[in-house]
């Protein structure tokens, strides 16, 4: 199912899911017009094909005292990248990493409790990772979007 395009009722269950991934599969059948037996056997061909990877809650950050967000553009010695992403992965406060095209190799989303502890963060920990060359940091003022629904880009 990855590649392949999903039926209707896979959209359907998907689309659901975005929306509430806390329903019952009564309530998911019910939902998208399908007996609650049927429904559970497409959700596990979801997940075993992994387009259904998992399901969480969706947390506050600012509720959890993490006020600063900042996407970080990361310049990285080729060299040392495996051990960069290696890092990156292990490291805590860093919420996303993309690999890029452009000026930088790498864009982080960091979040830190207040200016001084993510500036503490770049000097003291992010700057000493390995093959860092350089990297420019912004800072969000305010969130957008977030998290928008994948079901709704499906053809």
């Amino acid at each position: 199912m990855k590649k392949q395009i999903l039926d209707n009722s896979a959209k359907k269950i998907v689309t659901a899911l975005e929306q509430d991934a806390r329903m019952s599969f009564a309530a998911l059948g019910e939902t998208i017009g399908m007996s609650k037996t049927p429904c559970w056997n497409k959700v596990q061909q979801l997940q075993s094909a992994g387009v259904i990877e998992g399901y969480s809650a969706q947390l506050n950050p600012k509720a959890l005292g993490l006020t600063i967000r900042a996407l970080v553009h990361v310049v990285v010695d080729f060299e040392h990248y495996q051990a960069f992403e290696q890092a990156i992965i292990a490291h805590k406060a860093v919420r996303s990493c993309h690999a890029v095209t452009g000026d930088s190799d790498y864009v982080l989303e960091i979040l830190a409790c207040d200016i001084e502890a993510f500036d503490e963060l770049l000097r003291a920990q992010l700057s000493r990772l390995p093959g860092v060359q350089r990297f420019n940091t912004a800072i969000s003022t305010r969130m957008v979007k977030n998290n928008g629904p994948y079901a709704a880009m499906l053809p």
